[in-house]
């Protein structure tokens, strides 16, 4: 067994389960044993491996180690690496406590301060208990990384203390996020102290990009090269946040030609490419920020950061609506909102690029981080909800669209073009939802037939915030 006083003895102890099931590495009979809950795999681990009762305190599950256990899912990619399969959920945030905390002897710092970290590759053929462990090892957040947990719980609770619980987001903060956390809408809502209004129930949380993060240093994957944009810890002890430090170096650019600045750091793009502006905001933004071109964005990479660039003509309008990867209609039938990819999305933090024509081509005119208001993430909400109505109704297809004579209209590749029953952009102010392309041959499966084609696919659909949207609550704001 282990030292239950001693961390390196826990830790030496679990790294035992390594290549092994819990099947095989508990001493127990498990052969009608099933888990059922989301969170049966770290119970059985704690209960038949450690020889502990699972628990809901406070304290770390190993309290006089100061050892915190954790069990989470991997994923594979083709090249043989580790990811993880979803952010890192911690300890359950008490609204009517924590604005009474501060970071360092907060609930939140006391259980999660030093983490045991067990991986097991997730399988959807096999049992739990079948599921093979590939890494364990402990975590200790690095200085750099701490300074910016602790401000990502700073931003956190102060949200709670202006009545704002119910507006939380995790695309408020960078690596610490407040993930919505209950089974019911009934159990999901908690009191908060500075607002009458419910508030989903939210645990603390690494995102995802960070967990990626602490599998390629436990794995030592030598495929994950980062480039830093703070080198030096203590940077952050003189300014605010990383956007303060991002904003601070792209100002100096500002008013410069796309191609002036590619130019400065030696870049070279085809200007008539179709992704000439998404090619060198990613080569630019990187050279603004010092990081090597072969080299990954390790602050942004931890904080699941999306970088989108964005050209607004002389007018202020912006042209292009913002598209998200096509969705498959039988997810969006069998989730509820809760557990959708498009929720998770709503939450996500983004750096917007803006580059604006001011007649003699587009210059750069101003960056800015964005996560989606409250408000708007409800009429995201009421968009995905009447998507799954009209799919779970198999009213789709509405008609083929014509012409003023009445016949049918082509695309340019001869496929007859067609209306359909989802969300317009005129249905609603925030996003809408409609094909990324033309061609209607690519398809997804239909949870129920089509009542008009009788068909069971569809040409694949996407959602899309509106561009007047993103030009009036984004770039204008």
């Amino acid at each position: 067994m282990f030292n239950v006083n001693s961390a390196d003895s826990i830790i030496e102890f679990a790294k035992k389960l390594k290549g092994k099931t819990l099947r095989t590495a508990c001493n127990v009979d498990f052969d009608e044993f099933k888990i059922n809950d989301k969170g049966g795999y770290g119970k059985t681990a704690e209960k038949y491996y450690f020889n502990y009762e699972p628990n809901s305190d406070s304290e770390p599950d190993f309290k006089e180690a100061g050892l915190e256990l954790k069990c989470s899912p991997l994923k594979t990619l083709k090249n043989g690496d580790f990811r993880s399969k979803e952010r890192l959920v911690l300890n359950i945030i008490n609204y009517l406590q924590v604005h009474e905390e501060d970071f360092e002897s907060s609930s939140f710092w006391k259980k999660n301060a030093h983490l045991l970290l067990v991986f097991y590759l997730h399988d959807r053929d096999l049992n739990l208990l079948d599921y093979i462990i590939k890494l364990v090892d402990d975590w200790k957040y690095p200085s750099e990384d701490l300074k910016i947990i602790k401000h990502d719980w700073e931003t956190i609770n102060k949200k709670i203390k202006e009545g704002k619980a119910h507006e939380l987001s995790e695309g408020d903060t960078f690596y610490l996020g407040a993930c919505t956390k209950g089974s019911t809408a009934l159990k999901s809502f908690r009191d908060q102290p500075f607002s009458k209004e419910k508030a989903k129930q939210r645990a603390y949380s690494l995102k995802q990009g960070y967990v990626n993060h602490i599998i390629a240093n436990i794995a030592q994957e030598e495929t994950a090269v980062y480039g830093k944009i703070i080198e030096r810890p203590e940077v952050l002890d003189l300014v605010q946040s990383i956007e303060e430090i991002v904003i601070s170096k792209f100002q100096p650019f500002y008013g410069k030609l796309a191609e002036e600045i590619a130019e400065k750091f030696d870049l070279h793009f085809n200007p008539e490419a179709k992704n000439y502006f998404a090619s060198i905001t990613n080569a630019v933004l990187k050279a603004i920020l010092g990081i090597e071109q072969n080299k990954t964005i390790e602050e942004f990479e931890k904080a699941d950061i999306d970088v989108k660039s964005i050209r607004v003509d002389t007018n202020n309008k912006i042209k292009e609506s913002i598209s998200f990867p096509a969705f498959k209609f039988i997810d969006i039938f069998n989730k509820s909102w809760k557990d959708s990819t498009m929720k998770d999305l709503t939450e996500k933090k983004y750096l917007f690029i803006f580059y604006k024509n001011y007649g003699n081509g587009f210059v750069l005119d101003k960056v800015k981080f964005w996560n989606m208001p409250f408000k708007d993430r409800n009429e995201v909400r009421k968009v995905w909800l009447k998507t799954k109505k009209v799919i779970y109704s198999g009213n789709i297809f509405n008609d083929y669209a014509r012409d003023k004579q009445g016949n049918i209209r082509y695309s340019k590749k001869d496929n007859p073009i067609r209306n359909n029953n989802l969300p317009k952009i005129v249905d609603n102010n925030v996003c809408h939802v409609r094909p990324h392309g033309t061609d209607s041959t690519y398809t997804y499966p239909l949870p129920v037939e089509d009542k008009k084609l009788k068909v069971m696919e569809y040409s694949k659909q996407c959602f899309w915030y509106n561009a007047s949207y993103v030009r009036d609550e984004i770039y204008l704001k």
